[in-house]
């Protein structure tokens, strides 16, 4: 007897979402996701507005995306994702629609519905696609975990420390400073 087969989806099925529901798609299978609720976003905005003073300072010319930002993975019609924050540096990769390849660098804040999503599936996406540096921040466990893939190597910090970011020499975050009241 065959095994039932689960259905596949597509960025057709994406786009053809009702308005306002989001979803991400990977390796044609959608994936809801929750709203995310407002801790959650001030903390997308702290690092967002650090990420960017810092590269504008700089007169850099990587760009800082936050969610809902396109991420085309791997550039098929299979891989959808909206990481929570995208950092991309080439310019190459940008279109209206949004970003064709991997980020250099994606954030993820870790919410109670996404814990699976991205520890696991994400973190391996994430990896294989070539993202550069990836970071879950989890506040319910008040931990930042690094994943450096260009050096293959993990660490773990709270939202207490100072934690360098890989892809520049010199940017690190203060999560001290981070009011999460």
């Amino acid at each position: 007897m065959p095994l039932p087969h689960e259905k596949y989806y597509t960025l057709e099925d994406i786009y053809a979402l009702p308005n306002g529901k989001r979803a991400e798609l990977i390796d044609g299978q959608i994936y809801d996701m929750a709203p995310p609720s407002r801790i959650h976003q001030k903390i997308i905005q702290f690092m967002s507005m650090a990420i960017g003073n810092y590269i504008a300072g700089k007169n850099g010319t990587c760009e800082v995306y936050p969610a809902p930002f396109a991420v085309f993975l791997n550039q098929d019609d299979t891989n959808y994702v909206e990481p929570d924050i995208s950092v991309i540096c080439d310019r190459d990769k940008l279109d209206e629609h949004g970003c064709n390849g991997a980020p250099d660098w994606i954030i993820e804040v870790v919410s109670p519905s996404s814990k699976r999503m991205d520890r696991s599936i994400k973190l391996f996406k994430y990896r294989s696609a070539g993202v550069r540096e990836y970071w879950m921040i989890d506040q319910a466990k008040n931990a930042v975990t690094v994943y450096f893939f260009e050096e293959d190597f993990v660490e773990d910090y709270t939202l207490a420390d100072t934690v360098q970011a890989h892809i520049y020499e010199d940017l690190e975050i203060d999560f001290s400073l981070l009011d999460l009241k």
